[in-house]
């Protein structure tokens, strides 16, 4: 079915689904561009429609990405359309996208399931509040090997996952790592109930990231850069650890202040392997 009109009932509900009120409505999002179609499919997401516009659409990657959403529609599972450029601009969340626009049910996690592994390793973002530095986090939780994610936001800041920001700029990491939504309270009961230790990151703390443990089951705390992170999670901490500052910022981005930690978790885990 081809769609050349911007006043298609099915546009209107994509369109739509750029506003964070629609979407939570809905509790769908949009995922556009080769690599994060690609990585959305390798996870095992169905999308309910998809989009495409075969004069946009190029190279072997995107061909697959295609075949296999031809395979989707044959089963009944997905509807498949193909639109014009007109209608794809007018869809698409970003200019650039390849051609290929999925709409995508929101995935849902569980808390057990970041704890599938003997050894988990955690990252909690409080009122990260950037779309593109939870999606880059989310491409260093995926390297770093983290095995879930939590979100815990408060009086009503926080962080939209799925908006379509976060999607690109995690390159589709949004769903390899398994993410949850606390508020603080809980996360803190359930993380002590499952014996992981709470490192919490604030500039205040005397200890350096690098000079304590982080072996052993372990869930690194971050703040938002405007507000660092709550009392509740400072009293709950079983450790409080910094990043060496020698200049005259008093902050560094989110993004890069966790994937330090992250990676000194890796390597100390390494370091422990090896020993082993």
């Amino acid at each position: 079915m081809l769609i050349s009109s911007l006043q298609n009932a099915r546009v209107k509900h994509v369109v739509r689904l750029s506003s964070r009120r629609y979407r939570d409505a809905q509790r769908q999002t949009i995922v556009e561009g080769i690599r994060e179609t690609s990585r959305a499919l390798e996870a095992g997401i169905i999308p309910s429609e998809a989009y495409i516009c075969p004069d946009l659409i190029a190279g072997q990657a995107a061909a697959a990405v295609v075949n296999r959403l031809q395979q989707f529609n044959l089963s009944g599972e997905t509807g498949l359309f193909e639109v014009t450029p007109s209608v794809f601009a007018k869809m698409a969340f970003r200019g650039e996208s390849g051609g290929l626009l999925l709409v995508i049910n929101y995935p849902e996690h569980t808390p057990e399931e970041l704890l599938q592994r003997d050894d988990p390793f955690l990252v909690v973002l409080e009122n990260a509040e950037k779309p593109g530095n939870v999606g880059a986090i989310l491409r260093t939780a995926d390297a770093a090997g983290v095995s879930g994610m939590i979100l815990c936001p408060e009086d009503g800041r926080g962080t939209d996952l799925f908006n379509p920001n976060v999607i690109r700029a995690s390159l589709g990491a949004v769903f390899t790592v398994p993410v949850i939504t606390m508020a603080a309270r809980e996360a803190v009961v359930w993380l002590k109930g499952a014996g992981i230790q709470i490192v919490a990151s604030t500039p205040y703390a005397s200890a350096l990231y690098t000079d304590v443990s982080l072996r052993g089951p372990v869930a690194v705390v971050m703040g938002s850069e405007a507000l660092g992170l709550s009392r509740h999670w400072l009293d709950a901490a079983d450790m409080q650890v910094r990043i060496p500052m020698s200049g005259v910022v008093d902050s560094l981005n989110l993004s890069v202040s966790t994937a330090l930690i992250l990676y000194e978790v890796v390597r100390q885990r390494s370091r422990n392997d090896e020993k082993d």
